[in-house]
């Protein structure tokens, strides 16, 4: 399934490639690969409290400040938090990135093999082939109770209002 008029990148619109997620939806599984190239599934954190956020690219500011914030305010609210991040990013370049950052919470993936949780998501950019800016939170019974897909790829999602509700 193809949708369009939801992202633009630059203010060029995007298509996007999947079905769309809304609150209340069961979160859809998928497999994206670990740094090591190792397979990750959403089971692997089942009974957790999943904050997912997706960026483009890690080679870019807004997706740098993104999972550094993340890493450092979502990822120390608890154990029953899982903070991950899924970007297009080759599993090499994100271990780089996360090394140089020290990203120490937060567990960034990758997507680059199949889209798996692109195409799962409704967040892959068919012209791309990367994924568009969103965050997602799905609960400890893997049920969506948050989204936010930013309409502008290149603007940052809204952290204030994130933090607010995985505080509550």
């Amino acid at each position: 399934m193809e949708r369009t008029g939801i992202v633009t990148m630059k203010g060029n619109p995007m298509t996007l490639v999947g079905n769309e997620i809304k609150v209340g939806d069961k979160a859809p599984d998928f497999t994206v690969s670990a740094q090591t190239l190792a397979p990750v599934t959403l089971k692997d954190y089942a009974g957790k409290i999943k904050v997912i956020s997706v960026t483009p690219s890690l080679d870019t500011p807004v997706c740098d400040f993104q999972l550094r914030r993340l890493n450092t305010e979502v990822a120390s609210m608890g154990d029953d938090i899982v903070m991950l991040n899924i970007s297009m990013d080759l599993p090499f370049a994100i271990k780089r990135f996360c090394t140089v950052a020290e990203i120490d919470k937060a567990i960034a993936l990758s997507d680059y093999k199949e889209a798996s949780f692109g195409t799962a998501f409704g967040v892959l950019i068919k012209e791309l082939r990367l994924l568009a800016r969103a965050v997602f939170v799905v609960d400890k019974n893997d049920v969506v109770t948050y989204v936010e897909i930013v309409p502008e790829a290149t603007n940052a999602p809204d952290y204030e209002k994130l933090i607010a509700f995985i505080k509550k």
